[in-house]
């Protein structure tokens, strides 16, 4: 059996249910019923320091942003 045959029968059976099995197994961990707080968690992350307004005279993105539509 030539080397393209052997790989490719390969990736037809055992390689497919490898990636499917893969597939399934990381569907099943983020579904996982102990994720949720993670999840949330993560999701929130990006407000985790947003107590209180930027002041007017800061220098972040925002600003440059808003010179250049002067």
């Amino acid at each position: 059996m030539e080397t393209y045959s052997l790989l490719r029968a390969f990736a037809d059976s055992w390689y497919l249910l490898f990636m499917t099995m893969f597939f399934v197994g990381v569907i099943a961990w983020a579904w996982r019923p102990g994720s949720r707080a993670a999840q949330n968690d993560a999701a929130t992350s990006i407000f985790r320091n947003d107590d209180k307004p930027a002041r007017d005279g800061a220098s972040g993105p925002a600003q440059h942003l808003n010179e250049g539509a002067r």
